[in-house]
């Protein structure tokens, strides 16, 4: 087996690192000539693109419902920071942007579970035996009550008023 090989990366971090400095200096001659902010180039926009799918492939992500929108809150995150990357004290904007989009994956895994157990709470505290149609030749409190174990059993909502009673 051959070690000279050299082993190739979706984004090519010296490439990434010039088309940021090349960025700090478009928006130092845009501040000197009072003009607007530039664009975010297509290159970084695809290196950022690219980090933030092939993070969301990795195994504590890859199963979520609401991927997609983990990609997002990564990107729209990454754009907001950019400028922020000093060049001066890092040499590697790939980890830089990996953190970025990371946390603003966890951030999303956040909202969402906190959104499943609201709706789980309410699901809980609604009339839900009131809600369950059956038809005529099932038993109603059996379906009934199978479904409510369900319910409790694979639920996200630690219910706050069930632990302060306890």
């Amino acid at each position: 087996m051959s070690t000279d090989k050299k082993k190739v990366h979706y984004v090519n971090n010296k490439q990434f690192l010039e088309a940021i400095i090349e960025r700090k200096r478009l928006i130092k001659e845009a501040e000197d000539s009072a003009g607007p902010p530039p664009q975010v180039s297509n290159y970084l926009g695809e290196c950022i693109l690219k980090i933030a799918n092939h993070l969301s492939y990795r195994p504590n992500f890859i199963n979520y419902t609401y991927r997609d929108e983990m990609i997002s809150d990564g990107i729209e995150n990454s754009l907001q920071y950019i400028d922020n990357f000093d060049p001066e004290k890092s040499k590697n904007p790939f980890a830089y942007f990996t953190q970025i989009i990371y946390f603003a994956f966890i951030r999303r895994i956040t909202k969402e579970k906190k959104q499943q157990k609201i709706k789980d709470r309410i699901l809980k505290r609604s009339n839900i035996s009131d809600m369950i149609a059956v038809q005529e030749h099932d038993d109603d409190a059996a379906y009934q009550n199978q479904y409510i174990e369900f319910l409790d059993k694979y639920s996200f909502a630690d219910d706050d008023d069930d632990k302060k009673k306890k």
